[in-house]
């Protein structure tokens, strides 16, 4: 087979652009972005979002009672008062995962080194699906057991 110039450029073009994608997906999911030229701010206050960034989950080891302990570095200009909430909430079609603080109302505010005792557990999805599935055949099966 002959060598064709016009056939290498498409290929090596098409490379290319395949190279470009990547490195773009790789910047957006990464969170780098350029904004263009700067404008004017405006700014809102939302009761709930998404989600904004205070801290981040410093390790996760096993406590005396068998129980997941989740360590926190929070940002220490955060006031949190002592009846605040963690739970393990999903983010999206992904399944990534976030520890979600909901402050209480109680005057008295924890302290480094403090425990957060109102929590919720994650609810992992398969556990569901797999309740689901076993009470769906259970309930069959009941069905045809009773005829």
């Amino acid at each position: 087979m002959q060598r064709s110039p016009t056939r290498d450029f498409v290929v090596g073009l098409f490379v290319l652009v395949g190279l470009a994608a990547v490195a773009y997906l790789s910047l957006s999911i990464g969170g780098v972005s350029y904004n263009g030229p700067k404008g004017f701010l405006l700014s809102c206050k939302f009761d709930e979002t998404g989600g904004v960034k205070v801290g981040e989950v410093a390790s996760i080891d096993l406590s005396d009672d068998y129980r997941a302990r989740v360590t926190l570095t929070l940002d220490p200009v955060l006031k949190l008062p002592i009846d605040t909430t963690a739970s393990i909430v999903t983010s999206g079609l992904l399944g990534d995962r976030y520890v979600s603080l909901q402050p209480g109302g109680d005057p008295q505010l924890l302290k480094p080194g403090d425990e957060i005792e109102f929590v919720e557990s994650a609810v992992i999805l398969e556990r569901m699906l797999g309740k689901l599935i076993h009470n769906t055949d259970v309930g069959n099966g009941n069905a045809k057991s009773g005829q």
